[in-house]
């Protein structure tokens, strides 16, 4: 009998190959399925079930994938009228070797969402040894429930009924196994920790303190949540089935010189930086865009549509091909090459470059001590700004900072802000790449704030 999470790290996303005798399940298999079809090869099993935890909106699925190379059966829950695999419904069960594993219909975060209950019946065929939640109940919070903004009580509503009539009362022995860990855009508050029960959440995660309905509820219906623009594109996708990796990318990304990275950007291409805060801001190509590799998955949404084609600058080889990978699994399959060789190899092309100062906390300590004008940027989520924020900075979110360049004040220079500065980084890109010349970074931002004394106003 086997049990293993696979992490895809930016996206936070997290699936699961169970397998007893010789049969497996996969739940919500990410796009690049070769990791489960090599854990199936080690354990000498055959992958016979997919199960898909809801239509998600932040990655394209696996399912079609696996069912190519296994020929396993897809099952995603009879609310949603999808496209390939076969429907579910609340009380329906599969057997996979001494495993049994129940479908629960628990909705909130989507209409169609399930969860899995799974038992192993040589030991009990009535008590509950793990849960897998998908998006309804994570591990310190619980779903989002705001994709339905005309019926946010309605769904707020499901979640809890979802929640506390129907995954708690498993057990509190239960082991949880959600389909996101910390990082997520799913989710605002999860823990680090990628292990938990029902009860330990029970008792220690916050959402679930609010055990009175309506509290919950209107809990609930009050959050505010970021929404990438790609979200859309990923739920339809995941509900009519996603297009084959192998016909969605058309030529593969290659190796390209200075000069044809320098022709691409001047053709109108977007040159993607995803080398980290330190690096972009001591030489990048002029009118590159940073998103650092760590947050790609989670930030290239919000700001790059799917039409346009890149070009990546990475550190090395082995760095574009784990954003290449990040990219094909939320559909960015419109990359031509990166640039090989890296930025040494721009500038010993004598091509120009530019870059971006970096600031610490005690040069703007000094400057608020001595009354410099500056103006700070904070660009962090909504939610992040009610821990604090740095004395009179103006806030556009990272994210939506494109779209609202004119109400960026006129004090200057702008010194961008973030939790570390990698956020702050990608915002510092978008300035200069929309003309904004006087630019710096606050490399560190909150985390060393916490370090000296910032002057953080509540």
């Amino acid at each position: 009998m086997i049990l293993k999470k696979i992490k895809s790290e930016g996206l936070s996303h997290l699936s699961y190959f169970l397998g007893s005798g010789s049969a497996a399940a996969v739940i919500d298999p990410r796009r690049d399925v070769q990791v489960y079809l090599d854990l199936a090869a080690e354990q000498g099993m055959a992958i016979r079930h997919i199960f898909e935890t809801h239509r998600n909106e932040d990655y394209i699925i696996g399912s079609k994938e696996l069912v190519a190379l296994t020929g396993a059966e897809v099952h995603h829950h009879e609310h949603t009228d999808w496209g390939y695999g076969s429907s579910v419904a609340e009380g329906d069960s599969f057997e996979i070797g001494q495993l049994r594993l129940d479908i629960l219909h628990t909705p909130g975060h989507t209409f169609d969402s399930i969860s899995i209950a799974v038992y192993d019946t040589e030991f009990s065929k009535d008590t509950c040894v793990a849960v897998f939640t998908g998006d309804a109940l994570f591990i310190g919070d619980v779903g989002r429930t705001d994709f339905f903004p005309d019926r946010k009580e309605e769904v707020a509503g499901l979640l809890y009924d979802s929640i506390f009539g129907r995954l708690l009362p498993l057990g509190d022995r239960t082991i949880l196994y959600p389909a996101h860990g910390a990082g997520s855009a799913c989710g605002e508050s999860m823990a680090q920790r990628e292990f938990s029960t029902l009860g330990y959440e029970r008792l220690y995660n916050p959402v679930l303190q609010k055990t009175d309905r309506d509290e919950f509820v209107q809990y609930k219906a009050n959050e505010f949540h970021h929404t990438p623009m790609y979200f859309e594109r990923m739920h339809t996708k995941n509900q009519a089935g996603p297009d084959l990796l192998r016909d969605a990318i058309g030529d593969i990304p290659r190796p390209m010189t200075a000069m044809e990275v320098d022709a691409f950007r001047q053709e109108g291409g977007l040159v993607l930086d995803v080398r980290g805060a330190e690096a972009f801001g001591g030489a990048h190509i002029p009118g590159s865009l940073n998103i650092a590799l760590p947050m790609l998955a989670t930030y290239i949404g919000y700001q790059v549509d799917y039409e346009t084609p890149l070009v990546l600058v990475t550190c090395n080889p082995a760095q574009f091909r784990e954003a290449w990978t990040e990219l094909q699994r939320i559909d960015y399959v419109k990359v031509e090459g990166w640039l090989e060789g890296g930025m040494e190899e721009w500038a010993i092309n004598a091509l120009p470059y530019d870059s971006i100062p970096q600031v610490h906390a005690g040069e703007i300590n000094r400057r608020y001590d001595e009354g410099e004008e500056f103006l700070v940027l904070d660009v962090r989520k909504k939610n992040e700004l009610k821990k604090g924020k740095l004395q009179g900075a103006q806030h556009i979110f990272v994210g939506e900072l494109q779209d609202h360049l004119d109400e960026v004040g006129d004090a200057r220079p702008i010194v961008t802000f973030c939790g570390t500065g990698y956020r702050a980084s990608n915002a510092a890109s978008i300035l200069k790449r929309n003309g904004f010349t006087q630019v710096e970074n606050f490399l560190g931002s909150m985390k060393a704030c916490k370090k000296t004394e910032c002057p953080i106003e509540e």
